[in-house]
């Protein structure tokens, strides 16, 4: 599991409102049975974005919204099939991270 990579959600429970995590844990930890995660959702599932927290990046072609402020831990189990590396948009994510944990 690659920092910046992004996994389909394997949790048929979730899929629908959560159909993408984006992996932000660093890849020199790979001794927990878990990632670090920000839920990628749809636009039109977001509501109003907040410029700078909730980028909206280009997965495989498709218009997905880091919703930063859901940022949590799931098992490896929920992270499914790998989709996209987004290690070229590294500043705008690792941006939307200072800002949920340091506000700027």
């Amino acid at each position: 599991m690659s920092q910046f990579c992004v996994y389909s959600n394997a949790d048929a429970a979730s899929r629908r409102a959560i159909p993408c995590w984006l992996n932000v844990q660093s890849d020199l930890i790979d001794i927990a049975e878990s990632r670090v995660v920000v839920p990628l959702i749809l636009p039109e599932r977001a509501g109003p974005l907040l410029a700078g927290l909730m980028p909206t990046l280009d997965v495989a072609g498709k218009a997905m919204v880091m919703d930063t402020v859901q940022t949590t831990n799931v098992p490896m189990p929920m992270l499914g099939k790998k989709v996209a590396d987004l290690s070229a948009d590294r500043l705008a994510i690792m941006g939307a991270l200072d800002f949920l944990t340091h506000g700027i």
